[in-house]
């Protein structure tokens, strides 16, 4: 572990990277993956012990921010330890691409690194003082409390309908309200069966169309929590399989609908139905009144910070790898996550100001933790670091050296957030803060 900037950096050492049938060792200069400005960022590579290289040369690339090439260069492993080594002037990370000659191509297919034939390395130089690309716009509280308000004149209109939790001693719901312009919020509310007070967790989902499990919830509300998980679109949770996988094209595409519209964007409901979520959620009468925790992974992790930003009764954020930070990316030398809005066209750039996640985090004041994979081509480390850089609480970040997207990468190169998220609500709920250690 290694403390930068007065936080908690939690580094991970990653020395093997399993590449089909070739394993090549890569063992960092510092094995935090955290360097500072000047800092001589690097790796050393070669062969496994008893494998042999592919013929030929390796090359490789480096990029600064994932997007502004800063180096290339070959590597041949059949001499023997190569190093690739790169430095930078300015706070941000450092994404290294290695791509195996021709005829090896075939053993990197189907990598834990992303596959497209390649391995992926990560550092981040001075992380904890990568500053926004830009600044929020002028009204964006204006705007959003016009949103909110416009909110406010929709009655929450709850239908709540006991189901069979499928667990001793917790109770299940399914949850229907009713959000702006006619659309609904859909969820799934689980609480322990006996009389009592307790926290709360609202859980936020990741990216897609797709129904919700009820052992997402159920588990954790057999350790005493009472927890409310929530569709991010306007539709039914607890559907056939089917009835996803028959959405047309253009829900599918969400993310891209009215990309150029502030007051049409899709995510501006699904914004505002995390807002109602929290409120209802607030409102149930076991809740204990002292800890509601947001949570969530990649869009899930996005709508935890940005409804943290806006209601003041989450008291906890513990989000893994979320999206939707550095929304304009492609205008500042920043490698592109999701939403993946097209910057370029400027009444896009214009809207996505204001749903950039940096600028609701920057109002967050309650404990925080974020997980970041540093070789994450999905949602990217850099606009991660620049959220947990403006919250204005206690913070922990937990880095990933070896992690990409959450889904991509291994248990081990995730292990990070697996162990440290389960401090957090081990302690929450007792209603106590996680120890961060220093």
């Amino acid at each position: 572990m290694r403390s930068v900037g007065g936080h908690l950096i939690l580094g991970l050492l990653f020395f093997a990277r399993v590449l089909g049938a070739q394993d090549l060792v890569v063992t960092p200069h510092d094995k935090s993956g955290i360097y500072h400005q000047g800092d001589i960022v690097g790796w050393t590579i070669s062969v496994a012990s008893g494998q042999q290289a592919s013929p030929g040369l390796y090359s490789y690339k480096v990029m600064q921010n994932g997007a502004v090439q800063i180096g290339a260069g070959t590597l041949d492993l059949a001499s023997g330890m190569q190093k690739i080594e790169t430095k930078m002037d300015a706070p941000g990370m450092v994404i290294v691409e290695i791509t195996p000659p021709a005829n090896a191509m075939q053993a990197f297919g189907n990598t834990s690194t992303g596959g497209k034939g390649r391995v992926r390395l990560g550092a981040a130089v001075d992380p904890t003082h990568i500053r926004p690309t830009e600044p929020a716009p002028a009204d964006f509280d204006q705007f959003w409390t016009s949103k909110l308000a416009l909110l406010d004149r929709v009655p929450m209109n709850v239908q709540l309908t006991q189901k069979e939790s499928g667990v001793a001693g917790v109770d299940y719901y399914i949850v229907r309200m009713d959000n702006i312009q006619g659309a609904h919020i859909y969820g799934q509310l689980a609480r322990p069966s006996r009389d009592g007070k307790f926290p709360a967790v609202m859980q936020l989902q990741w990216a897609g169309v797709y129904p919700l499990q009820r052992e997402w919830i159920t588990q954790r509300a057999a350790q005493g929590w009472l927890v409310f998980d929530i569709e991010a679109h306007d539709l039914p949770g607890d559907m056939p399989q089917a009835f996803y996988d028959q959405m047309p094209t253009l829900i599918r595409n969400y993310n891209s609908i009215y990309d150029d519209d502030r007051d049409r964007n899709y995510f501006l409901r699904m914004y505002l139905g995390d807002y109602r979520a929290v409120e209802y959620l607030a409102s149930r009468p076991e809740w204990d009144g002292k800890t509601l925790v947001a949570t969530g992974t990649s869009m899930g992790g996005q709508q935890s910070l940005v409804v943290a930003g806006m209601n003041q009764r989450v008291t906890h954020v513990v989000v893994d790898v979320p999206a939707g930070g550095d929304a304009n990316a492609s205008l500042h030398g920043h490698m592109v996550g999701y939403p993946n809005w097209d910057s370029k066209d400027a009444r896009v750039a214009e809207t996505a100001r204001y749903f950039d996640v940096v600028n609701f985090a920057s109002r967050i004041r309650v404990p925080t933790m974020i997980a970041m994979g540093f070789i994450d081509d999905v949602t990217p480390a850099i606009g991660q670091w620049t959220e947990f850089n403006v919250l204005q609480g206690v913070k922990e970040a937990v880095p990933m050296v070896e992690s990409s997207h959450n889904h991509l990468a291994t248990p081990a190169q995730h292990m990070a957030w697996s162990t440290r998220s389960k401090a957090w609500f081990d302690a929450l709920v007792t209603g106590e803060m996680p120890v961060i250690p220093k």
